[in-house]
């Protein structure tokens, strides 16, 4: 008589919960953008929620302990010019929050620790270096200071963001980038490109270090992240468009480690991580559930473990680091669903009867204090994450200004086409107007002319015509 053998395992009977109603985020006009991104980041202090807004692009951030409603003219984050595409907390500093768009530019954000009065329109630093909209962002995981954007013109950049200024350009990619994900000590990345090939970078020798075409055969988006082994695991389609799961190794990229096919759908699989449990959790936008499978070095590689199943559909996801979830109840993991009118907390539990704290589902975790500095990272020296014990919670600190000692912006600055010197332009504005000697609109008007004879207004820089414009003005206010 044969026995079926039962995998072995602590997060075999991990089950998922949505918290009571009057626990959620009510009231939030979820961003409507056709952009595969999460369109939520959470942190142990705040939540950030991209959304519905006019004249340029906005994001909410809520202090977790803001549940309920939330009013209609609760301050936001504003600043971009065109919708905000994606957000990433700052891992090392609870209070930082970066930010990209579709005006070409990314920001990094103080969110302070009381609920603001009015819209934070002030960045610290905005990073002006991709041609096209900017649609992934992602901090180091381990170097203070460093960010990475991808936009649309096929660039990644790496910031040195207490600078300002960009350390790494990387044109290998001849396609619309669809994500990028860090390894776990930040030495390495992984890229999924609409040219259907995954990419392993090492972004200080500039270069790919290895490359796979098709680990998945469908021509829909994949997406692909680092495991803390080093795998890499990705989410696509098939050829008859099921989406499936796969399991890599980087260093040889012939067969997979695993492949699963998982059902048909047209939702993009975006991947969670938890590197401490080896649990990873996938959400797709459309979907109304929430699969989780668990990593290990047995075969199969990837185990199915169970499916967090609601009825209203996901427009985006939020996934807590370790260090925000309650120690108290066995939480190992919490996930924040968007719906379209509101945020919804889902904590994945492991049942345990005991009320003691359990050390073998809490290992030491990746802390707030960064192992690197950019200056250590740039010289080629690695570190993983300097861990924190989870034994008695974990307490967020208090907020800590980010300072950023930029150099002379008009030092590394490119020259704009055909511009013109503050001090010529007001010269040239100043010798016409003084043969002018009119108060006339209409003379000063011819008089200034023979300054854009030929030319495009927008081929100047625009603070000369401001300049312009108020020396005109001046000029009147004497002559009258």
């Amino acid at each position: 008589m044969s026995r079926s053998i039962v995998r072995q395992s602590k997060f075999r009977h991990v089950f998922g919960q949505a918290v009571k109603t009057d626990q959620t985020y009510d009231d939030i006009r979820v961003s409507k953008v056709t952009w595969d991104s999460s369109f939520c980041a959470v942190n142990p202090k705040f939540l950030a929620v991209i959304v519905e807004s006019s004249g340029g692009g906005a994001f909410l951030v809520l202090l977790l302990s803001k549940v309920g409603r939330v009013d209609k003219n609760y301050p936001l984050v504003i600043g971009h010019s065109g919708p905000v595409l994606d957000i990433d907390w700052c891992p090392h500093n609870d209070n930082i929050l970066a930010s990209c768009s579709e005006d070409t530019t990314a920001m990094v954000w103080q969110i302070p620790d009381h609920t603001p009065s009015r819209p934070i329109s002030e960045p610290i630093v905005v990073l002006e270096g991709h041609s096209k909209r900017v649609g992934i962002i992602k901090w180091h995981p381990t170097a203070r200071n460093i960010l990475l954007t991808a936009g649309s013109d096929n660039l990644i950049i790496i910031w040195n963001v207490g600078t300002g200024e960009p350390l790494i350009t990387m044109d290998d990619h001849p396609d619309l980038i669809y994500n990028v994900s860090w390894n776990y000590n930040g030495s390495l990345f992984c890229t999924t490109c609409k040219d259907r090939r995954l990419r392993v970078c090492d972004p200080r020798k500039n270069e790919v270090v290895a490359e796979r075409l098709s680990p998945h055969e469908g021509i829909r988006p994949m997406r692909a992240i680092f495991t803390k082994e080093g795998n890499i695991f990705t989410t696509g389609f098939t050829r008859m468009s099921q989406r499936e799961l796969g399991l890599w190794d980087p260093t040889n990229f012939e067969e997979p480690i695993a492949l699963l096919e998982l059902d048909t759908s047209n939702g993009v699989l975006l991947p969670f991580y938890d590197p401490d449990t080896n649990i990873v959790y996938l959400s797709g936008k459309g979907d109304s559930s929430v699969r989780y499978f668990e990593i290990t070095e047995e075969p199969p590689y990837v185990h199915y473990i169970s499916t967090f199943s609601s009825k209203e559909p996901q427009r985006g996801m939020g996934f807590m680091p370790k260090r925000g979830v309650d120690v108290s109840k066995c939480e190992i993991a919490r996930l924040y669903k968007l719906h379209e009118r509101k945020c919804e907390p889902i904590m994945m539990t492991v049942p345990r009867k005991s009320d003691l704290f359990q050390d073998d589902l809490y290992p030491d975790t990746a802390g707030p204090e960064p192992a690197l500095e950019p200056e250590e990272w740039m010289d080629r020296r690695d570190a993983d994450p300097l861990l924190v014990s989870m034994r008695d919670g974990y307490v967020p600190p208090k907020s800590r200004e980010l300072k950023v000692a930029k150099k002379n912006v008009l030092d590394t600055r490119p020259a704009t086409r055909r511009s013109m010197s503050a001090v010529d332009g007001s010269r040239l504005l100043l010798s016409y107007l003084g043969e002018c000697g009119s108060s006339s609109y209409l003379t000063a008007a011819a008089c200034i002319s023979p300054v854009f004879h030929g030319q495009l207004w927008f081929e100047y820089e625009l603070p000369w015509l401001y300049q312009w414009i108020a020396l005109i003005y001046h000029k009147f206010q004497i002559n009258r």
